[in-house]
Formats: structure tokens, sequence, C-alpha cells
């Protein structure tokens, strides 16, 4: 795949990005590129090994969490969350199934509702974030939200859905959701980079994420204190595509659950993509993709099956990468035009 510098130099200054832009082919990474400042007050560099934050992203950690249980009999796709909430979350509709969570379908009311009016800059959870250590502690959160119409009638992105499946795998598992998501995913993919860091004690490899363009205003209290369901991993690039090619290899689930995952149930021609069950699919051709934005965090990789090209962009602030990730989609979408 080819790059044009320029235009990447463009993107590049649009919006002060700050993070890592890398393409990988195969076993050769064929372009790399590190801007700005993992801690910005400190002058500390991002470097390709620096671990950033990707938000909805690792949504499909908690899909193939949950396929690898439905896989090995412990969950079905059609069974109703109901039989494992009990009385919990009373509002959630009793026809309500994991894949309609996986599918974003479900209808459940949203405790971080795409279509409302709030900014990434905002402080928007009504509990106190250093709380949110566990998916359990989410639940007066998930509380009190209306269903907002009946499962499957249509596609809403829904961030509660994918924290109530966390949810449910705490119940099924007995586990913490982060300690499932490392046995069942990122130990299987050789995912030694990868994890949920605590926002307010990371390790000095992980980038802070800045709310805004310029300044240090980290992004600590407006995330929970540890990612979860919704998202909220740290990832590096060459980690996302050891990812993407353990994925498609059969380490995670086997080949027909990774079928299941990635086959576009639903058409969102706002995002001009397909969505599956915790990954986005190219809107015409065999690509995968994973993207999130979050208060200090923006980000998209896009995986290329049949070249097993991945190209990732991890930003470290909540709009720096939007303008790299756009003008690295339209080299993609002229590639595979072709």
């Amino acid at each position: 795949m080819d790059i044009d510098t320029s235009i990447l130099d463009d993107a590049v200054a649009a919006a002060a990005f700050t993070g890592v832009v890398a393409v990988d082919v195969g076993d050769r990474r064929v372009l790399e590129r590190c801007e700005g400042y993992a801690h910005r007050a400190l002058r500390h560099p991002v470097t390709a090994r620096t671990r950033i934050a990707v938000a909805s992203g690792s949504k499909a950690f908690t899909a193939l969490a949950v396929m690898r249980l439905v896989e090995d009999g412990v969950l079905g796709l059609d069974q109703p969350v109901r039989e494992l909430l009990g009385e919990d979350l009373p509002l959630i509709d009793d026809g309500v199934t994991l894949e309609h969570l996986l599918s974003h379908t479900s209808g459940i009311g949203d405790y971080l509702d795409e279509d409302a009016d709030w900014e990434a800059s905002d402080f928007v959870l009504t509990v106190p974030v250093h709380s949110l250590t566990t998916a359990t502690a989410f639940l007066p959160e998930l509380a009190g939200r209306e269903q907002k119409f009946p499962p499957g009638a249509r596609f809403s992105y829904c961030n509660g859905g994918y924290m109530v499946l966390a949810v449910l795998l705490e119940r099924v598992t007995g586990e913490t959701y982060h300690d499932v998501v490392r046995r069942l995913v990122l130990t299987p993919a050789g995912l030694a980079a990868t994890d949920f860091l605590p926002l307010n004690a990371l390790p000095a490899d992980a980038a802070l994420g800045y709310v805004h363009d310029d300044g240090d205003l980290a992004n600590t209290l407006h995330l929970p204190v540890l990612g979860n369901g919704d998202g909220g991993a740290f990832t590096t690039a060459a980690d996302l595509h050891r990812f993407w090619c353990s994925l498609l290899d059969g380490a995670i689930v086997s080949p027909q659950g990774v079928a299941q995952l990635t086959l576009p149930r639903n058409d969102v021609p706002e995002e001009e993509l397909r969505y599956g069950m915790g990954f986005w699919v190219h809107g015409t051709a065999s690509a995968l993709i994973l993207e999130g934005y979050d208060a200090g965090a923006s980000f998209r990789s896009t995986h290329v099956i049949g070249t097993r090209t991945t190209v990732s962009v991890l930003g470290n602030s909540s709009e720096g990468a939007w303008p790299v990730i756009g003008a690295l989609a339209d080299v993609i979408d002229a590639e595979l035009a072709r």
C-alpha cells in the first residue's frame, strides 16, 4: 500500500496529531510515524512502543470473550439476558438477547447515548470514576434507562449494551471482566503489550490521554479509572497487527466464530460502514475496522484481509487523529477499489 507522505504531512498538521501511525503488511512494517508527546508536561515523546488507549476499539475484546464462551457452551447468542440479569436492570426488555447486545440492535437505553448532546470533554458519568473498577460496579450507572425501541428493530450504537455484556461475563465466570478478557482473548492472541491500565497510575510506557489538542488537561476524571466492556484498553500498533492476524488465524475463537462476529448484519450509512458483532466492516470490501473516540482518545485500525495489511492510527487526544484517519481511509478505499 503506497501512501503519499505529503498527504500524511498535511493530515498530521491539520489538528496537531499526537500518536502513532503504522502500516504493517504480513511480517513487515512498511510505514511508521510517531508524533507529539506521551506526557506533554515532561515532553516525553510518543514512540512506536507507546501504549495508547483505543476507546471503543476494545469492544471487540468483549465480543470475542462472549463468543469464546458461546463456543464453550457456557452462553448462547440467542440467550435472553434476563436469565442472567435476574432482577437487575428491570427496564431492559425481556426479549433482549446476547446477539442483540453484540450487534447494537437491543434498543436498550444507553448511559452514554451517541445521539445525545454531549462532548467528549464533558463530565458525563454520574458515579465516582474511581469506583468503576469492575463491570458490576457500573450497574448504578446503567440503571433507570428506558428501552428506546423493541429488540431487533434496528441498529443503534449502544455503549451500555457492551457494559451489560461485561456484567454477564463476570456473572458466568466469577472473574472480573478484565481477567476474563486477559484469559480468553489477550493471552491466546499473544498481546503482551495490551491491557486495561488504571488512568490514575499509568506506567511509564503508556500515553496520557489529552482532552484538547493543546494544554495539559488529561482525561483522568472524564472516564472510568479502568476501561471496561465498552472500551478503554491500551495497546500498541504492533499488538494491533498481531491481534488481527491471530484473530483470523483462529487463535482466539474458531474460524466459524470469527465469521459470525464479522458478518455484516447492519448497514450504517452515516458511517459509510457496516457492522457485525463487535467489529465494523468496510462498506464494500473485505476489510475489518476497529474505531474509538473518547476524551483523550481518537483511534482506528483497519485490516485488509486478503493482503494481511493493517493500517492503524492511535491518537492520544480527543480530536487529533481524525484528519489522519480520514486521509488514510481515502487511501485504503482507493486501494480496495482497484
